[in-house]
């Protein structure tokens, strides 16, 4: 099995708010079509310094992580940021990592969208087709 990567969609859940309140148009929503690597060996969803120039997510404070090679480094927390990918989404923090690094979605955003890596088509795909309680209707 390969390097999966997904399509999502990130959208700042702030202005999502606003815009469901009517206190900003839809298309001023800040958003952002990404390419992520899936990875189910990360927790949380992690985006780079570029996706968050456009998203503009408030910080919310700092993690410990640790890194593959057993590295434990501080990294800020931004969010609440929305997922899309298809017809699910979810809302959930993100760890911010330096310069332009790959953005990865992790396990607990996969989850809640109840999403898995097909292992023999190397694909993300809904873990439940009937649907998971946070899908688009």
């Amino acid at each position: 099995m390969g390097l999966t990567y997904a399509e999502i969609v990130l959208k700042n859940c702030g202005d999502v708010l606003k815009a469901q309140r009517y206190e900003m148009d839809e298309d001023e929503v800040r958003s952002m079509r990404v390419n992520a690597l899936v990875d189910t060996g990360s927790i949380s969803l992690c985006i780079n310094e570029a996706i968050q120039e456009v998203l503009q997510l408030p910080i919310r404070g700092k993690k410990l992580s640790q890194m593959a090679n057993g590295q434990l480094l501080e990294f800020p927390v931004v969010g609440p940021v929305e997922i899309y990918i298809d017809d699910r989404y979810c809302t959930t923090n993100a760890i911010l990592l330096p310069d332009d690094q790959e953005p990865l979605l992790g396990a607990i955003p996969l989850e809640e969208m109840d999403m898995m890596v097909h292992p023999s088509r190397n694909k993300l795909v809904p873990a439940h087709p009937e649907g998971p309680i946070m899908k688009l209707k």
